[in-house]
């Protein structure tokens, strides 16, 4: 089974980028769809980002502008850019395996392996 570690998160101002990271081990990520998801203090999860093995991508509406999500299959990591960073940013991110983007719900992840977060503060 695939374990996820995700880093990259921190504090930042507003305006400001940032990089997340999602390393895999125990099993090579290009067997996967990967996705990124945040939750913050008192809201449910959301998914932000899903990237296919094939590359195809889809975000939610709200960062599509802002975030890019990639892959690098030869290191087994995959990467979340954050630019123009805003308060409402802030929460705990996520990646996760077999994320699968939905009409009525958004992008999910429910039968894939999940990473522990990490935090992400956008603050002046």
């Amino acid at each position: 089974q695939v374990q996820l570690v995700e880093s990259g998160g921190g504090l930042v101002q507003p305006g400001e980028s940032l990089r997340l990271s999602c390393a895999a081990s125990g099993a090579t990520l290009d067997k996967y769809a990967i996705g990124w998801f945040r939750q913050a203090p008192g809201k449910e999860r959301e998914g932000l980002s899903c990237i296919y093995r094939n590359g195809r991508t889809y975000y939610k509406d709200s960062v599509k502008d802002r975030f890019t999500i990639s892959r690098d299959n030869a290191k087994n990591t995959a990467y979340l850019q954050m630019n123009s960073l805003k308060p409402e940013d802030t929460a705990v991110y996520f990646c996760a395996t077999e994320c699968i983007p939905t009409t009525t719900r958004g992008i999910l992840a429910d039968f894939g392996s999940w990473g522990q977060g990490t935090q992400v503060t956008v603050s002046s």
